[in-house]
């Protein structure tokens, strides 16, 4: 699955999806059937500190198998939130987290669309057979759409014939909309995509944000639920409380997992380029009184070899290193071309892995070697390396200037 023919760093079929798993639980899901797997971590994979990567499950083949191999060739999670709440949401999950006796949150999330949103049981037709919410987007559908769908359904006093089923039930879906009254379907509001995304009820009105920043926020982060039940396995193992690097993470996802697993957030570093983001954060920290420390940073670029060292001997290091993609480019609706892992926003990505690989470095001896030529970084991937060249000895970074402008990059490293 992991053998890759090598084009500028990925791989030649870089437009074709991975295949997925099916049914797409992982390595287990709670209330599914229980699976007996074996995973082995490379040794220099295994925790701690641990990391915690998430991109969407159906992003171009070649970008799945070049993350995995730059995160110590571990194999992704592939995971449907639909197992774990009433909307899908495929993911796929590159960790070195330990996957026994994990557990959920309690009390378990409604499953079912009629569960979770019960006051549309009333006007839902039988023809309608949904019972999962697809992806929640980060864009609802509009108020002419619905008033097109009341219009193409109030001249039937039963049922409407099949192809205006069809029409009916094709927007629903892409826009996950639902049943309100008769002949009246709505999108969601913000309130209850939180409650489908593990969220509690207006996380994401801190900071006084508009309702479209609101439902963008929402549609990029995580499914709360899902990430905690990977997460779970370190409450154990971290009873006085975890440090945590939350890279690219958005509204918190990862922050409101753990505070609900009942692990304590000593101190949280936190770099997200959205204003209203950090504001969401910030207000959930103050509103949940929290006692840590909460450092949240607009760029990471400011986060050099220098200040990560700084911060990692003020409080010991970091215990989980997690977030998202910062990029939209990958698949589904929101990706508008094709670029993948060579796209200049695709810089940032390689930036998760590289934070990813200079922690480990400050938090393991040995001897470490990344060969990571001909791997398409664009500069500001550079500058982690530059910063750890100067506070580390022996680290030594080469660069060359690649064949479309990038920087390829080739890192020795050797701690003491």
């Amino acid at each position: 699955m992991w053998k890759k023919k090598r084009r500028n760093g990925v791989q030649d079929d870089d437009d074709e999806t991975i295949h997925l798993p099916n049914p797409m639980t992982g390595f287990g899901a709670p209330g599914e059937p229980c699976q007996t797997i074996c995973r082995t971590l490379p040794e220099a994979a295994v925790g701690p500190p641990f990391f915690y990567y998430e991109n969407v499950a159906l992003a171009p083949k070649g970008v799945w198998t070049t993350i995995s191999r730059f995160l110590y060739d571990v194999e992704p999670e592939f995971v449907d939130s639909k197992y774990f709440c009433a909307a899908a949401r495929k993911r796929g999950y590159v960790h070195n987290l330990p996957i026994e006796n994990r557990f959920p949150l309690l009390p378990l999330p409604p499953r079912t669309i009629h569960e979770a949103l019960p006051l549309t049981r009333k006007w839902w037709p039988s023809w309608d057979q949904r019972t999962k919410l697809n992806c929640i987007q980060t864009c609802i559908g509009s108020a002419k759409l619905t008033e097109r769908i009341r219009k193409a359904l109030e001249d039937y006093d039963g049922e409407p014939p099949l192809r205006v089923q069809k029409y009916v039930l094709d927007e629903c879906r892409k826009w996950n909309l639902v049943w309100v009254g008769r002949n009246k379907v709505a999108p969601l509001e913000p309130d209850e995509v939180e409650m489908l995304l593990g969220f509690p009820r207006n996380h994401t009105r801190g900071g006084g944000i508009s309702r479209t920043d609101r439902y963008k926020s929402l549609g990029n982060s995580f499914q709360v639920d899902t990430v905690a039940y990977h997460l779970s396995v370190l409450k154990d193992m971290f009873p006085g409380g975890i440090n945590l690097l939350s890279l690219f993470s958005g509204i918190g996802g990862a922050e409101v997992a753990l505070h609900r697993l009942g692990i304590r957030l000593k101190n949280v570093v936190s770099v997200e380029i959205s204003e209203v983001n950090r504001n969401i954060v910030r207000c959930w920290w103050e509103q949940t009184n929290q006692r840590g420390n909460l450092i949240d940073l607009a760029d990471v670029q400011q986060l050099n070899g220098d200040r990560l060292e700084q911060m990692m001997n003020s409080f010991g290091g970091f215990d989980l290193v997690v977030g998202g993609s910062p990029c939209n480019n990958l698949a589904g609706s929101n990706r508008h071309h094709r670029d993948g892992l060579e796209g200049k926003h695709m810089a940032v990505e390689f930036m998760w892995i590289l934070m990813v690989y200079s922690i480990f470095w400050m938090k393991k001896d040995g001897l470490y070697y990344y060969d990571l030529l001909d791997v398409c970084c664009y500069p500001p991937c550079c500058y982690i390396f530059e910063g750890l060249e100067a506070q580390l000895s022996g680290v030594k970074v080469c660069c060359e200037e690649g064949q479309y402008g990038c920087k390829p990059l080739s890192l020795f490293c050797f701690l003491g």
